[in-house]
């Protein structure tokens, strides 16, 4: 259960105010149907974290080394700078929406979080913990609790919430990670 509290708790603050929620505002302000833009996110963060979790423990289990341990771990240092950078999403994006609104978020929603803030964690989060299930469905359910506001409350909520010291939290977790995880190589049991 921590993995998977970790994993939840870790997406869902690195998402607040992250280009993908921005996204979801913009679909759900585009579509008015909150629960198939909902829908599409779900699914759509599912497969792209499934496949970002079985990666990092694809690599982690070729790569064994405590070197590569060290580059998971100086990872998600530079994740907490990253954190730190807010995220843009351009207001003239084309979402396809002959399609409706699930499928239009489910493709827009896939091909956005790929490099993004949460996929990059999902993947070193796999590379650290080699549980791919887990960590897909506790990443899974961080941008459901990170989105789901987001579209049902739109923009509302980001004048509501000070993303700067959101960004901050989210920054000291992704650095506690990485220095945790330093500090059990140089301790090792």
């Amino acid at each position: 259960m921590e993995i998977f509290f970790a994993s939840t708790l870790l997406v869902a603050v690195a998402e607040i105010g992250d280009k993908t929620m921005l996204l979801a505002i913009l679909l759900a302000t585009r579509f008015k149907k909150p629960l198939p833009v909902t829908a599409g996110i779900f699914a759509a963060t599912m497969a792209n974290h499934a496949l970002a979790a079985w990666a990092g423990s694809a690599l982690a289990s070729v790569f064994m080394s405590d070197t590569f341990r060290i580059a998971v771990a100086i990872g998600f240092i530079l994740m907490a700078a990253w954190t730190l950078i807010p995220d843009k999403v351009d207001d003239d994006m084309k979402v396809a929406s002959q399609r409706g609104a699930f499928v239009a978020t489910t493709i827009a929603f896939f091909l956005v979080e790929m490099g993004d803030k949460t996929q990059v964690a999902t993947i070193a989060l796999g590379a650290q913990y080699h549980a791919v299930l887990v960590v897909a469905a506790g990443t899974t359910l961080g941008m459901m609790i990170a989105n789901v506001p987001a579209v049902y409350l739109g923009e509302k909520l980001v004048e509501k919430v000070s993303l700067r010291i959101v960004h901050r939290i989210a920054a000291s977790m992704f650095l506690f990670l990485g220095l945790w995880q330093l500090w059990e190589l140089s301790n090792p049991a």
